[in-house]
Formats: structure tokens, C-alpha cells, sequence
């Protein structure tokens, strides 16, 4: 082939290769559920029965591998970040921890700390290990190897939400029975910076902005935060009157919230929470337990209705589809980064 024909064919080569849609790139996260699942044999903890309840993951995003044993109630899961195989579950006996992405399991709390609803590392103290619980907050310096109460300051105790401030070491947020509460010095004291007349369900730091936070409650709306947690105003257009159970952030789209709760189905923001789109058409039901947003595929939504499959969106929430599980309460959607192999 002469240089003339060799051009010509690169050229025609390059041409074909930018019609072509490239492949996507391999998921850099797994989608995991905590799912009580109801049928035969779904009430009894560690035995499994023709309902299999508790931890499920899901690499595809379109099948679903369960993980340890079968437990009817799993809140809040997240990871060592200093290690991705390594995963904590709170649940009704406390905090366990897996060593091996699921395939081991042991509790690492004392029989005075139970019902665990949300656990939290410290990204600058990788070490240090954050838990809520009914009765207060209890702290780890060595990654759920020893543990300690922390709630010095805390209006009532009961605590359902958790994050730890990505911008500075020993800085936490809580989300408890009468308001959010602030830490500064790794949980030992505590003080309040918005009073709410019930529960906060759900605390998030923005993935864009280190400084914004936004919270989900069951009796004063979705909140928010542009000064790092310590004043706090109602998003509008949502209302009072319903209980809120997650409010999300789109890791890729700035701006951008998805928030549930009951009766309140899927609302969807673009504008950081100025305004909504309800994106609830499609779901069998707007009573939803949790949502969550792919950080892998964007535009794509998960959300769970109460005691119905889990559903999926690839537009935002404008249409969706069923997945699996069938009659599912799935108390908590999340992402946790793949181990390198």
C-alpha cells in the first residue's frame, strides 16, 4: 500500500472509530442494599429461610449477590478508607465488621451498644470511627477495636445520622431526636446548631463543596447548610408535613439533590434545592425508603418503595423500572469503592 492509500486508510479508520460509541468504562463502585425482605423465614436473625434479609451487593447493577448472614435489620454501611475490602454494617447488635467484603463477619461493640443506626470514619483520621445509636454517639480511635461514649452536649440522645467533616480533622455532624449537634474536638463535647421539633433521618457534606451540608428531617423539611453546619435554613418548596428519609447529592452534577421520604416519593433538584421536580411517576407507591444516585452512570436514580422492588432511573427520575426483590423495605442504598485487584 503506497503512502497515499495508507493515509486514506487511517483516515477512514479514525472516522469509523469516532462514530463508534466507546465502551464503557468498568463501574468504579459496587451498588450494596440493607434489605429486610418479607416472606417465610424473613423474621429469624443468622438462619436463612425462603427470604433471605440483610446485606446484598450488586456489581452489574442488574443482579444481586448476598452478603453474610441473614439479618432482618441493617441500617448504615460504609468502608475503611484506608482499605475497600474492609466493611462496617450498623445493625440491631451494633456495629460488625467484615474483613473480606462480606465473606466474615464479627461485632465489634459491647453488649451496651446496640441498634447501631449510621457509622462514620474520619477521612483525616482514618483511625477513628464515628457511631450513632439510639441511646447517644460512641467513638473508636482504632477502627472499631475499642470504643467509648461521646455525647457530652447532646439535647436527647437518640441519634440517627452521622457525618464527619472531610475539611477537618475531628469535626462531626449529628443528626438526633431535637436538632443537628456540632463537634469540634472528635465527639468529646457537643453543642447545638439547629433545633428540630423531631428526628433528623439523613446528613450529607456536599462532594463539591466542603462547606455545604443538607439534611433530611421527619418534622421541619429538608435543611441546608453553606457555612460548614453552624446555621442551618429550610429548603423550600418540600413542606413540614411529611417525614423525610435521605436527601443525596449527585456526585458529578453540582447543584444537584434527590431527596424521599413518606409520601413525598422522589423529588429531584437541579438548583441546589431552590426549587423541585417530583419524579415520583412510575414508582408503585410514594411512601420511599431511601434513594441514591450512581457516582458511575450519570442520571441514573435508585430509589425504594416501601415493601415494593427496587426501581432504577436512567433520566432522572422522568421514567422508571423495576429491579428485583419484590416485597423489599430497604432501609439503606449505597456505593463502596471496588478493591484494587
Amino acid at each position: 500500500m503506497n503512502r497515499r492509500g495508507r493515509h486514506f486508510f487511517a483516515g477512514a479508520l479514525a472516522l469509523v472509530a469516532a462514530l463508534v460509541p466507546r465502551a464503557a468504562e468498568a463501574p468504579r463502585h459496587d451498588l450494596h442494599l440493607l434489605v429486610n425482605l418479607s416472606g417465610p423465614g424473613s423474621g429469624i436473625i443468622g438462619r436463612a429461610g425462603q427470604a433471605r434479609s440483610g446485606l446484598y451487593r450488586s456489581a452489574d447493577r442488574a443482579t444481586f449477590e448476598h452478603v453474610g448472614p441473614h439479618h432482618i435489620r441493617m441500617f448504615h454501611l460504609t468502608h475503611d478508607p484506608r482499605d475497600a475490602r474492609v466493611v462496617y454494617v450498623a445493625a440491631l447488635e451494633g456495629l460488625l465488621r467484615s474483613p473480606d467484603r462480606g465473606l466474615t463477619w464479627r461485632i465489634t461493640t459491647s453488649w451496651d451498644m446496640t441498634e447501631g443506626k449510621a457509622v462514620a470514619f474520619d477521612p483525616a483520621e482514618p483511625a477513628h470511627l464515628y457511631l450513632a445509636l439510639p441511646d447517644g454517639i460512641a467513638f473508636s480511635p482504632d477502627g472499631g477495636g475499642t470504643w467509648e461514649r461521646r455525647q457530652t452536649g447532646i439535647t436527647r440522645a437518640y441519634t440517627n445520622a452521622l457525618v464527619v467533616d472531610r475539611s477537618r480533622a475531628g469535626r462531626v455532624l449529628a443528626g438526633c431526636e431535637l436538632g443537628i449537634h456540632l463537634s469540634e474536638d472528635a465527639a468529646r463535647t457537643w453543642r447545638r446548631v439547629r433545633p428540630t421539633a423531631k428526628v433528623t433521618y439523613d446528613l450529607r457534606q456536599s462532594p463539591h463543596d466542603p462547606r455545604a451540608f443538607v439534611a433530611a428531617t421527619s418534622a421541619d423539611g429538608p435543611l441546608a447548610s453553606a457555612d460548614g453546619g453552624e446555621t442551618w435554613r429550610e429548603l423550600p418548596g418540600i413542606g413540614r408535613e411529611r417525614t423525610l428519609h435521605n436527601i443525596v447529592y449527585d456526585p458529578v452534577g453540582p447543584g444537584r439533590l434527590v431527596l424521599c421520604g413518606w409520601g413525598v416519593g422522589v423529588q429531584v433538584s437541579e438548583d441546589g434545592g431552590a426549587t423541585w421536580a417530583d419524579r415520583s411517576a412510575g414508582l408503585p407507591r410514594r411512601e420511599v425508603w431511601s434513594v441514591a444516585v450512581d457516582p458511575d452512570f450519570p442520571n441514573r436514580l435508585y430509589a425504594a418503595p416501601f415493601q415494593e422492588d427496587v426501581y432504577a432511573s436512567d433520566d432522572l427520575g422522568r421514567t422508571w423500572r423495576p429491579l428485583s426483590f419484590g416485597k423489599a423495605t430497604v432501609f439503606a442504598l449505597g456505593f463502596l469503592p471496588r478493591p484494587a485487584p
